[in-house]
């Protein structure tokens, strides 16, 4: 999922829609078909030399691989199969969804209860060294957020 994470940072929608229309037409992906339909890269060493573009291309290309090998078992079964299969793998779909937002409130649960008894820094202690973790926490609303404000002492007791 790292890669995800960077490959948000980088962004060139034009490269992004002509990757995604190979994918769509399930035409072959390289650097020269991207380099010969995008409006401003004129050679494929303008991809392949860029890290963040090389990143992007082989992000879709094994997205095309799996595809592909998806779309060569389905032609060798049954619509009825094709469909048992689908609707099988959408109850597992759901049932992960459900694991992930109790395990998401769980560990929100958890950590207040942590920041309550003192414990939250040694908690971030412990997680500093896990960057790419907290990351991902934070994308599925695990951790929780609280508004911090001075305490005000009064002088009047």
């Amino acid at each position: 999922m790292s890669s995800e994470n960077s490959m948000a940072a980088f962004d060139d929608p034009e490269m992004r829609r002509i990757l995604e229309d190979l994918l769509a037409k399930d035409e072959p992906i390289s650097a020269r078909a991207v380099a010969r339909l995008h409006p401003k890269i004129n050679a494929a060493s303008s991809i392949t030399r860029h890290p963040e573009r090389t990143k992007l291309l082989v992000h879709y290309q094994e997205r095309q691989a799996q595809y592909r090998r998806w779309s060569g078992r389905v032609s060798k079964q049954s619509k009825d199969v094709v469909s048992a299969a689908l609707a099988d793998k959408d109850l597992r779909i759901a049932e992960l969804e459900r694991q992930v937002a109790l395990l998401t409130a769980s560990h929100v649960a958890m950590i207040r209860a942590v920041g309550e008894l003192g414990g939250f820094s040694r908690w971030a202690q412990f997680f500093a060294n896990y960057r790419e973790s907290r990351i991902e926490l934070e994308k599925l609303g695990a951790l929780p957020f609280a508004k911090v404000s001075g305490i005000s002492t009064s002088d009047s007791e």
